[in-house]
């Protein structure tokens, strides 16, 4: 991989870009990488109020938070499941069967 490397920047530049990634939940290097895949790939890099909290994910070889909310994921799920599941076991009975076998 190649190193970059940014002299002169200034200070308030600098720590807008620190709280930034607090924000976002990431260290100033991942905050970096981030803006910089954005800008490299074209792809908008997620909003604070958009950012998912799960796991990191490897998407052009750069770990980054996915950029779904819960309104893209659940409609992307409603097209892949129209109608709700009605066979087969009850999450609750599996749970209770669980338990109830220790």
């Amino acid at each position: 991989m190649t190193t970059l490397s940014i002299k002169d920047v200034p200070e308030q530049w600098a720590q807008a870009l620190r709280q930034r990634a607090a924000r976002n939940h990431r260290s100033l290097q991942g905050e970096l990488m981030a803006l910089i895949e954005a800008a490299a790939t074209g792809i908008p890099e997620p909003s604070v109020q958009n950012a998912t909290h799960g796991a990191l994910r490897r998407s052009a070889g750069v770990a980054r938070r996915g950029g779904k909310t819960i309104e893209q994921i659940y409609a992307e799920h409603l097209k892949r499941f129209p109608t709700p599941f009605t066979e087969g076991p009850m999450s609750v009975d599996i749970i209770r069967q669980d338990r109830d076998s220790r």
